[in-house]
């Protein structure tokens, strides 16, 4: 299937810690169309390797690691692409602190005891838009922040809301799928990748056109 091409719905550097580049189905399961779902985490970048947060290991083990420590969390979410907005779900509240025990065992919790009906309790708050050719969805949203609601029309690269921590979340991180209705529950997932964006290699920024990033690739959109 020929990938359909979007906006990257974020800007700044980011990371794909999810990503169909890496293996599909991408999230290891075709449930609620996530065969070629993305997670994007923006990284400390005060120092090297993988943190997704500016606290030390033994602070996050503590739950001693707030939201406002996560670069993902509060930064802005763009629409991917020209859309009719179809569902908008918000109110969903987010856990205050990070804690790697808590939230892991949350997250096999809710694997365990999986229902699809309850889907609300993985997606966290949530936006479906209808665009030409696809549906997306852009989950666990930050309570409170989403600013379109469903019936509005929305363009290419508008503010639709900011990255949270609501729902089957280990740390504050944007996901984003298409799939071919808007019932994530019956839909399936379709391959996309992003018209445009940066990718840091040999210290410097080299730019992409139509790709899919890499796991832990860093990334930029402007």
């Amino acid at each position: 299937m020929i990938p359909i091409v979007v906006d990257f719905p974020l800007r700044g550097e980011w990371a794909a810690a999810t990503t169909p580049a890496h293996k599909i189905p991408s999230h290891g399961t075709h449930i609620f169309a996530q065969m070629y779902a993305y997670d994007f985490v923006r990284l400390d970048g005060t120092r090297d390797g993988i943190h997704f947060h500016t606290k030390g290991m033994l602070e996050y083990l503590m739950g001693h690691v707030s939201l406002e420590d996560c670069p993902s969390w509060a930064q802005p979410i763009f629409a991917p692409f020209d859309a009719l907005v179809v569902e908008v779900k918000d109110g969903i509240p987010e856990r205050v602190n990070l804690s790697l025990i808590r939230d892991t065992f949350v997250v096999l919790k809710n694997a365990v005891d999986f229902k699809i009906s309850d889907y609300l309790r993985y997606t966290g708050n949530f936006i479906v838009l209808k665009g030409k050719d696809a549906f997306a969805a852009l989950a666990h949203i930050r309570c409170g922040s989403i600013r379109v609601r469903a019936g509005e029309r929305v363009t290419a690269g508008q503010l639709l809301a900011e990255v949270g921590h609501s729902g089957n979340s280990t740390a504050p991180h944007l996901h984003f799928q298409l799939m071919d209705s808007p019932d994530m529950r019956k839909a399936k997932g379709i391959p996309c990748c992003f018209l445009e964006y940066e990718v840091y290699e040999n210290g410097r920024w080299r730019k992409i056109a139509n790709g899919v990033p890499k796991r832990w690739e860093r990334i930029r959109a402007l």
